[in-house]
């Protein structure tokens, strides 16, 4: 088989596709991702891709998603092996080639709607976000992993044979992270409206898909309002990323064990020319005394219902230690991130990041824990800040939402 790379460039929530022009030998005048051949080793498809994707559209600074599983195609006696790459871009600025007369960022599912190069859809799908990647993710935050959410939702109702169909599909979704409420009331949100067909669910999820994101955008503007000259934080929130970019104070982050994920953030930050200091979590509070900082701003996977906060492990330690120090703390998060009640669902690190020897120790590594309310000066979202009482009203929405449940049984079939 002939060995070639797909590329799809995600912005938000939209792909870049491509009308392939007579420049090109094959499948002329129909619609592709960034596509080229293998040049080299197969098992090195990735260099390929990058090489596509600069010289296609200009980009260099395309983040690497996922490369899935080769995909073979068969189209009128030709046989393709298909690389597939799903890259992020922070904006639609491409520069095509002569290979492509025409370029669009679409919908994925918009894919299913055009004359493509064959097996496209497949190839889009081996890369695309699924109910296992939302639920297995622990690289990024509860905002982002949400809006992949509602990408699969969309993805999946785009191909769904019937309303039991998207049902099923939501209810995966929603129960994947339970310890993150975003994805739960995101999902709940597209399927509470009366109509559950197919073709409303797409739609609506992929209009839900980037109010999310708007929605994390404005909470970060307020809350670059309110970070001062310094600010103090750890972990990785995109909402708190944007909003440090925006404000621009000079920033002291603990590094977030055991995944050390705040490590990056702070490498991100100072390559952007902010102010940064890295410490650990144990060194934070004696830190945030000796500085005397203007804020503490952390995101949140869960805001309770009684305004208490659901956080990366070390948040609690860091906002008594606020409190001591008279430093307000602000919890930057969608409105989306209320959960509906007050329940606690809590994640375990692996034992081994801690302890790995032959002794017999018990070993605590929780990912999350919880501070108390009245610990947090206002939780800021796209609405304003909200106080415990604003919280309890969002929480009330959240609860109307999820009951749309129960009027479905059973589970349909998804095709495509």
């Amino acid at each position: 088989m002939t060995n070639v790379v797909t590329c799809f460039l995600r912005h938000r929530t939209a792909v870049l596709l491509g009308r392939r022009s007579d420049a090109v030998g094959t499948y002329t005048g129909r619609w592709a991702g960034i596509s080229g051949y293998v040049e080299g080793d197969p098992a090195d498809a990735e260099r390929d891709a990058r090489r596509e994707v600069r010289e296609e559209t200009g980009r260099t600074d395309a983040t690497l998603v996922r490369a899935g599983d080769p995909v073979d195609i068969e189209d009128d006696g030709r046989e393709w092996t298909v690389h597939p790459f799903l890259f992020e871009v922070d904006s639609r600025e491409v520069t095509p080639n002569e290979e492509i007369a025409v370029h669009e960022w679409v919908s994925p599912p918009a894919i299913r709607e055009r004359e493509t190069v064959p097996g496209l859809w497949a190839v889009y799908a081996a890369v695309a976000p699924t109910v296992e990647t939302v639920a297995s993710d622990d690289t990024h935050g509860a905002a982002w992993i949400s809006v992949r959410a509602l990408e699969v939702l969309r993805d999946r109702a785009a191909v769904a044979d019937d309303e039991a169909a998207v049902a099923s599909v939501a209810r995966a979704l929603r129960d994947a992270r339970p310890s993150m409420a975003a994805v739960a009331n995101r999902v709940n949100r597209v399927m509470s409206g009366g109509d559950r067909t197919p073709g409303t669910v797409r739609d609506r999820a992929a209009a839900a898909a980037e109010a999310a994101l708007d929605a994390d955008v404005a909470a970060a503007v307020t809350a670059a309002e309110r970070c001062g000259v310094s600010v103090v934080t750890l972990s990785q929130s995109g909402t708190v990323r944007a909003a440090l970019d925006r404000a621009r104070p000079a920033v002291l982050i603990g590094e977030s064990r055991p995944a050390r994920e705040g490590t990056d953030v702070a490498a991100s930050l100072a390559d952007a020319e902010l102010d940064v200091t890295l410490t650990t979590e144990a060194a934070l509070p004696a830190e945030l005394a000796a500085r005397a900082p203007d804020s503490v701003l952390v995101g949140a996977d869960a805001v309770l219902a009684d305004g208490s906060v659901v956080n990366k492990v070390g948040t609690r330690g860091l906002a008594l230690a606020a409190a001591r120090e008279d430093v307000p703390v602000y919890v930057v998060a969608a409105a989306a991130k209320v959960r509906p009640d007050e329940a606690v669902h809590g994640e375990t690190g692996d034992t081994a990041a801690l302890y790995d020897g032959a002794a017999p120790v018990s070993v605590a590594n929780p990912i999350f824990d919880r501070t108390p309310a009245d610990l947090v000066t206002g939780v800021v979202t796209e609405r304003g800040v909200l106080d415990t009482e604003g919280i309890r009203a969002v929480a009330a929405e959240h609860r109307e939402r999820a009951e749309w449940d129960g009027g479905l049984e059973g589970a349909g079939t998804v095709s495509g």
